[in-house]
Parts: C-alpha cells; sequence; structure tokens
C-alpha cells in the first residue's frame, strides 16, 4: 500500500478510536488492533502529528499513581473523521471502475 495513503488511513483511525471518548496510548493500540496492525513507536508519532495538526488535545491525569496521557478530538478531529468519509465514497467509486472488467469477466465464467 501506498505509503502516505497508509499514513492517511491510520491517521483516521485513531481519531475514531478516540472520537467517542478521551483515551490514552494503550487502550487505543488496543482499540485499534482487531482493524489494523499499530504499534507503539508509530502510534506515539501519530499522536504528536495530529496534536500539531490541532486534531487532538493532550491531558495529563493520575492513574494508579502515575501521570498518564490522555488524547481529546477536537472539531478539527471531528471534521479530518468526515473528510476522509467523503474521499472514501470518490475511492470506492475509482475502486469500482477499475475492477468492473474483472467483475465482468467473472459473471462471464460463471453463466
Amino acid at each position: 500500500m501506498d505509503i502516505q495513503l497508509k499514513r492517511g488511513l491510520l491517521d483516521v483511525c485513531v481519531l475514531a478510536a478516540i472520537k467517542n471518548e478521551d483515551s490514552y496510548g494503550y487502550k487505543i493500540i488496543k482499540d485499534v488492533k482487531p482493524y489494523v496492525e499499530l504499534s507503539e513507536s508509530t502510534l506515539y508519532t501519530i499522536l504528536k502529528r495530529l496534536e500539531r495538526a490541532n486534531m487532538l488535545s493532550v491531558h495529563t491525569a493520575e492513574h494508579e499513581g502515575r501521570l498518564r496521557k490522555y488524547y481529546h478530538i477536537t472539531s478539527a478531529g471531528l471534521n479530518r473523521i468526515e473528510e476522509f468519509k467523503n474521499e472514501w465514497k470518490e475511492m470506492l467509486s475509482i475502486y469500482k471502475f477499475i475492477t468492473k472488467e474483472d467483475i465482468q469477466n467473472e459473471q462471464t465464467r460463471v453463466s
């Protein structure tokens, strides 16, 4: 997969993981694991990039005697998810165009 495309997809996956509630690194990895492989180092790079882009904010809170960073999605982050949904519709349309011959050939073989 194209590295830029994958990067964009991972960014949106992380935003989606914190869309409904603030979360922290380990939980984000656990939440996205059924859908995409995400290493800890990759996650923290993404979180820093999203924070710089004002798509999330960070606050710390004590948890079991330790400080933990919690990530909160901002309106810019929510907007990015909506943009992604619209972009994905276009991507699906392109995919259907590209695979149109494959589907027609498959239907011909089955008939």
